[in-house]
């Protein structure tokens, strides 16, 4: 038990430097060519924050441990909507901007139930089992060009500055050496010690997936969202917990269906139907205040939901 534990717990603060470390030199090599500052934003950083989800579930997935793959993207996005969106509405009510609740929420929502749906193949179409093939996989990277095409779109209407540190190139590669370095070993760390643990504690890879290892990934965005909406930047603070969720289906999950069919067992399809409630309750709550303001009972009713559903899973486990 105190190896697998302390092969999680390494893995899990691997995936979180080696993440910071990609961002930093990736954004200052993109800075030093004369890459616009909102493509950096876009494209490095936002996938660098999701990296941490991207090798724990490519190492999953090589490694046939489905579940594992599955429940750390459903598992983050619910973390993200109900545990780390909660907490920043607590700290302080969050202003939404238009173009938050009228395009990028109804963006992660369909990515949420376009999910369910291809994850219902029993359900739906009566095949003997539920699974995300090849074919879904590439659907959800062809969603996920169309929502980059969309992001740079809009982006280019709304320039602004930015405080990208710009370092020595040696530094730069040396920083991205290192963070990837730091990820495919903290991905592996995290899978074995979950999986090690889980069996130890006769609980489910699934189990795992949807508390440890998804809050463990989801650390970059809650400590970039909890620095944002300090700062009173409630567009970062919002959009980076949004933008992460449609990053963690359409990218992640897709790239992961590619590379190996996943098997769906029921219980994540219920989990990715958790996912969507999450989204729809988000919807609703910013139509609460004709000033599209959600205030801090918002959030203790989010963070309600994340204990009930941790609950839930306890004791389904």
């Amino acid at each position: 038990m105190f190896t697998a534990s302390v092969m999680l717990i390494g893995g899990l603060l691997l995936l979180y430097k080696g993440a910071d470390w990609l961002v930093g030199g990736s954004s200052s090599f993109a800075r030093r060519l004369g890459v616009p500052p909102i493509i950096v934003g876009l494209t490095v950083v936002a996938f660098g924050t999701s990296a941490p989800e991207l090798f724990v579930n490519l190492t999953a997935s090589f490694a046939g441990k489905a579940d594992i793959a599955i429940s750390n993207v459903i598992g983050s996005n619910i973390a993200n909507i109900l545990l780390v969106l909660g907490v920043i509405t607590i700290i302080r009510p969050l202003r939404l901007k238009h173009e938050i609740v009228t395009r990028q929420i109804p963006i992660a929502l369909l990515a949420a139930g376009l999910t369910w749906v291809m994850a219902s193949d029993h359900f739906l179409a009566g095949r003997p089992a539920d699974r995300l093939d090849r074919i879904d996989g590439l659907v959800l990277i062809a969603f996920l060009l169309a929502f980059l095409y969309y992001l740079i779109a809009v982006a280019f209407k709304e320039r602004g500055r930015d405080n990208i540190e710009v370092r020595p190139a040696w530094i730069s590669a040396a920083l991205v050496g290192a963070g990837l370095l730091a990820l495919f070993l903290g991905g592996k760390l995290t899978v074995d010690g979950a999986t090690g643990i889980a069996r130890l504690l006769g609980l489910s890879d699934r189990f795992i997936g949807l508390t440890v290892i998804a809050i463990g990934t989801s650390l970059p965005e809650l400590l970039t969202s909890v620095l944002a909406v300090l700062r009173r930047s409630d567009d970062i603070a919002v959009g980076n917990i949004i933008g992460s969720n449609i990053l963690n289906v359409f990218w992640i999950l897709g790239l992961s269906a590619t590379v190996r069919p996943l098997p769906v067992a029921e219980a994540s399809r219920s989990d990715i139907g958790v996912v969507v409630t999450a989204t729809l309750l988000v919807f609703i709550l910013s139509f609460s205040s004709r000033k599209r303001i959600m205030a801090r009972w918002a959030g203790f009713t989010l963070i309600a939901g994340y204990v009930v559903y941790l609950a839930a899973s306890i004791f389904s486990a």
